[in-house]
Parts: structure tokens; C-alpha cells; sequence
């Protein structure tokens, strides 16, 4: 009864962000299976399955899972060279048992090795290129498909802003307008946030159809055209619903460039896999820790199934897992649920959600981008002075100019030049009781630890059992990166307190910026304890 009673609740608490990341959900895997040269419905069976298959197996609370606009390259080229699509199945299948294999050997720790400053400043990037990519979309120009994350693909086209321009439509400016307005009304009127039921996101789509068949009613201008609304395929008979699916050409097992595709698509899936991850761990409010090998393994169980019914393959996707975040995901519940949505609403109202105006969709990711890029973040890094900061902005900027792995390892070696730089000979020492029979745990920081030992101490908190005594040292610690020191508040101040862990923190001092040696720095916890 309780188990039955705890699903039902989670349900009914994760319903609204569910919904939120399907409508998000629904124009991204529609767009990228066309930027893949997939057909249309690839793309939504991916984001099925990446919602009751992945969400199932996966502990993470936030992350959601779909075809990943970093993969569309790799896929469009794959699937011209190999000829046909039933071919490429088989290397989305190969890719999901190399990551099946990469859980199992524990490959996922290399998340550990990314720091905040990078993983945040991804984050806000991703914000901007959202903002950017949706703008277009916002004011009735669809050039580009949805779910393109590159700014400067065929690089800087003047040309094409003055198609920008000219191809401004006075009714997808409404649209966008009213979205947006209904979605900050929502989200700061108290008795409004209180309809949790009935997310903002939804009356925001509710009132772009509903102004769109208006203006047709009317045969105004401002009628939006089919071209920039949702387009799903319509099955008309039941040859139509077979034909939804594409089964694999077997045959193409016996394609070495079969193999060569799917190891690509396994190594670049699973490095997006993991930084989405550590970013969605970032989002949670309640910062639980995901198992990324767990993680992985999910994710190839994911392709395998994927591809075996003819869905593109899939990762942990940035852009739904913060819409799911800032629709106030509590657990893992919601993901299931967009993917049920996705499911239940393809076969049974395609022709509903052909309705909705991108424009309004645009007004949703446009709010999401911002609350990833708010200048807030740019200014939190700035005070925590230039050794946080610079990789930070520096990961922005090789993210927007570039794509989301090659600015991640622009923004990883600057990160790590800084390191080498002001710690060539550092040490560090974790000393610990066995955590398995010990009853008081005492943790003795290094000289100077960095976002390196993250693992090493991420690990040892993660295996300290409810209801013992922990004593975190720090008295001869002139430096803690940012990382450690968000990682050790965040064990002390909420999990510690809800399993009962007393925590006694001592020697933490309020800044440790830029690296400093002021041993005049004030004592930011000489001796708490964590009821």
C-alpha cells in the first residue's frame, strides 16, 4: 500500500514538469530526426523510449534522455554512407551494447573529473544558444529545424539576417508575446503556482492554438501558416501504424563500417551522456548523486531497444533535463511520464498537436535559456574571482562557437592549466577509518585540494552509512576548490540531516579565492554538527 500510495503521490507531484518537457520534447525529436535525414517518427520513438526505458532503469532524479542534437552529424553522415536507414539501426545497436559494456567496466567515473566551473559554464551556454536558435522561431521564420544547437555551422551568413528580417510574421509575434507573459504570470503569481496540475506551459500552448484558429477564423493575415507549426505524421489506417515502424537490416552486422559507426556514436553518446549528467546533478535541489555507470548501462539498454524498433540513438539531453529541473522535477517519475505522454499522443491526437505554433514552444525554451544563462551565474563566478572564472566564460564561448564537446575540452584544459599552474607539487591525502564497522569517520583534508580529488572524496561521503559521526578536517587547508567545498555543505547541510549523519566540519574559512594563503581569512565553520 505504501509503495502504491508513493507512486501515486510521485505522479501527481512530477505530472506538470512531465508535461512541460513533452511539449519541449516534442518539436526537438521532430527536428533532429529531419536534420539526421531519419524519418520523422525516429525521432519520437527515441524520446519514448529514453522516458520508460532509460528513465526506468536510470536513478538519476532530473536527466531525461531523447535523440541528441550533438549526434545529428554523425547520423546524417552514417546513414548516407551505409545507403539506408535499416543499416544504420544496426550500428545504434552496436553502440548501445559497447555502452552496455562501458557501465559494467565502470567507465562513468570519468564524470567525477569535470569541475563545476565548466559544467556551468556548459550550462549557460547552452542557455544562450537556446535564446538564440529560438528567436527565429519565435518571430515566424523556420529556416532552421528545431533542436540545432550550432550556432555557426556554415559559419557567420549575413544574408541571413536579412532574411531574418524580412520574414517577420505579425501572428507568431503575438503568439510568442501572449506565451510568455501566461509563463511569468504563472510562474510569480502565488495563487496561480499553486495549480500544480495545470503548469504554465500548457495554458501557454492552450492560448497559442487557440489565437492561431481565431485568426483563421477571421482569414487574417496574421493566421499562422502549416509550415511553422508542429508537424507529426497522421496514421490514417492500420497499414499506417505498421509502417510507424522501421525494423533493422540484420545484414548490416556484417558491415565493418557498421561497426566503425556504432563505436562513434557509443563514445560520443556516452561523454554527452556523462556531462549532462553531472549538469542535471548540478540542477537537482535536493543534490543527490547519480551512479553514472548505472547511468550508462541505462543509456545502452536504451539504444539497443531504440534502434531495434527504428529510433535514432539517444543521450541525456541538457535542454529537456533543465526544462524538466525548472519545472520542478522531484524524481525520475517525470521523465517516465513525458515519455508516456510522447507515446499515448502520437497514436491517438496527432492531429491536435499539429496545432500548436512553434512560436509558443520558442516562448518555453526561450524562458528555460534564460534561467540556465542569468546574469546572476556570470556574476557569481566573477566573485569567485579569475581562477573560476575565466575557464567558466571560456567554456561559454568555445560552446557557442564551436559545439557542446569541443567547448567542454576547451574550457576542461584551461581548468587544468590553472591546476598545474599554481599547484605543480600539490599534495593530497584523504585519511579515513574503514567506512564499513566504524562509528566515527574522520576525514583529514590536504594542504590544497583541487576539483581532482573530487572523486576520491565524492566517493568516501557517498559511502558514509545514516547514523554514524563524521568529522571533515580542514584546519590545515589553505585551498578547497569551489567543487569540494559546495560538495562537502551540500553532505553536511542536507543529506547529513536527513539520514542522521553528525557532522562536525572544522577549520572552513568563508573564501578561499583565487587560491589565497591569507591566513587572516575568517573561520567560516570551526564546529557544527549536523542534527
Amino acid at each position: 500500500m505504501k509503495k502504491t500510495h508513493s507512486l501515486l503521490g510521485g505522479i501527481k507531484e512530477n505530472f506538470p514538469s512531465g508535461l512541460v518537457v513533452f511539449l519541449v520534447a516534442l518539436p526537438l525529436c521532430l527536428g533532429i530526426a529531419l536534420a539526421s535525414g531519419a524519418p520523422p517518427l525516429s525521432g519520437i520513438i527515441s524520446g519514448i523510449v529514453g522516458g520508460l526505458v532509460v528513465g526506468l532503469l536510470s536513478n538519476s532524479h532530473i536527466s531525461v534522455s531523447g535523440p541528441a542534437a550533438g549526434l545529428t552529424a554523425i547520423v546524417l553522415t552514417a546513414i548516407t554512407d551505409l545507403g539506408a536507414f535499416e543499416l544504420f539501426l544496426c550500428a545504434g545497436i552496436i553502440a548501445g551494447v559497447i555502452q552496455l559494456i562501458l557501465g559494467f567496466i565502470r567507465a562513468g567515473s570519468i564524470s567525477n573529473y569535470f569541475p563545476n566551473n565548466v559544467i556551468e559554464g556548459m550550462l549557460a551556454a547552452i542557455g544562450i544558444i537556446i535564446i538564440l536558435k529560438q528567436i527565429p522561431h519565435a518571430i515566424g521564420f523556420d529556416q532552421d529545424y528545431e533542436g540545432n544547437q550550432t550556432l555557426f555551422s556554415n559559419g557567420i551568413n549575413f544574408s541571413y539576417f536579412t532574411e531574418l528580417i524580412g520574414a517577420i510574421h505579425p501572428g507568431a509575434i503575438i503568439v510568442t508575446f501572449v506565451s510568455i507573459a501566461i509563463l511569468l504570470i504563472w510562474d510569480n503569481v502565488t495563487a496561480l503556482k499553486r495549480l500544480k496540475m495545470l503548469p504554465g506551459a500548457l495554458v501557454a500552448v492552450a492560448a497559442g492554438i487557440l489565437l492561431n484558429e481565431i485568426f483563421k477564423m477571421m482569414g487574417s493575415s496574421l493566421a499562422i501558416s502549416p509550415t511553422h507549426l508542429v508537424s507529426l505524421p497522421v496514421p490514417e489506417s492500420l497499414d499506417d501504424f505498421k509502417n510507424l515502424i522501421t525494423m533493422p537490416d540484420f545484414n548490416g552486422f556484417m558491415n565493418p563500417k557498421v561497426w566503425i559507426v556504432g563505436a562513434t556514436i557509443a563514445i560520443v553518446a556516452s561523454i554527452e551522456t556523462l556531462l549532462c549528467i553531472e549538469a542535471s546533478d548540478r540542477l537537482d535541489q535536493q543534490r543527490r548523486i547519480t551512479d553514472t555507470n548505472l547511468e550508462l548501462r541505462a543509456q545502452g539498454i536504451g539504444n539497443m531497444v531504440s534502434s531495434f524498433i527504428g529510433g535514432l540513438p539517444m543521450t541525456s539531453v541538457v535542454v529537456r533535463s533543465s526544462a524538466n529541473a525548472n519545472a520542478g522535477a522531484t524524481s525520475k517519475v517525470s521523465a517516465m511520464i513525458h515519455g508516456v505522454l510522447l507515446l499515448v499522443c502520437v497514436l491517438s491526437i496527432p492531429f491536435i498537436l499539429n496545432l500548436i505554433p512553434l512560436a509558443t514552444l520558442a516562448a518555453v525554451l526561450i524562458l528555460v535559456g534564460y534561467k540556465l544563462a542569468k546574469p546572476a551565474t556570470f556574476k557569481h563566478f566573477w566573485h569567485l574571482g579569475k581562477f573560476q572564472f575565466i575557464p567558466f566564460v571560456a567554456t561559454v564561448v568555445a560552446v557557442v562557437a564551436t559545439d557542446l564537446l569541443k567547448g567542454v575540452g576547451i574550457g576542461l584544459a584551461i581548468s587544468i592549466f590553472y591546476v598545474l599552474q599554481g599547484n605543480m607539487k600539490r599534495a593530497y591525502y584523504l585519511s579515513r577509518e574503514k567506512l564499513d564497522n566504524a562509528d566515527g569517520i574522520n576525514i583529514k583534508l590536504a594542504e590544497e585540494v583541487s576539483f581532482l580529488n573530487k572523486a576520491a572524496i565524492k566517493k568516501t561521503l557517498k559511502n558514509i552509512r545514516p547514523n554514524s559521526s563524521v568529522t571533515i578536517d580542514a584546519r590545515g587547508t589553505s585551498y578547497i576548490t569551489t567543487d569540494v567545498l559546495e560538495m562537502i555543505q551540500d553532505f553536511a547541510n542536507i543529506r547529513a540531516k536527513e539520514e542522521g549523519i553528525d557532522v562536525e566540519l572544522l577549520g572552513f574559512r568563508t573564501s578561499y579565492k583565487d587560491y589565497a594563503r591569507d591566513q587572516d581569512s575568517h573561520v567560516l565553520i570551526t564546529h557544527k554538527r549536523a542534527m
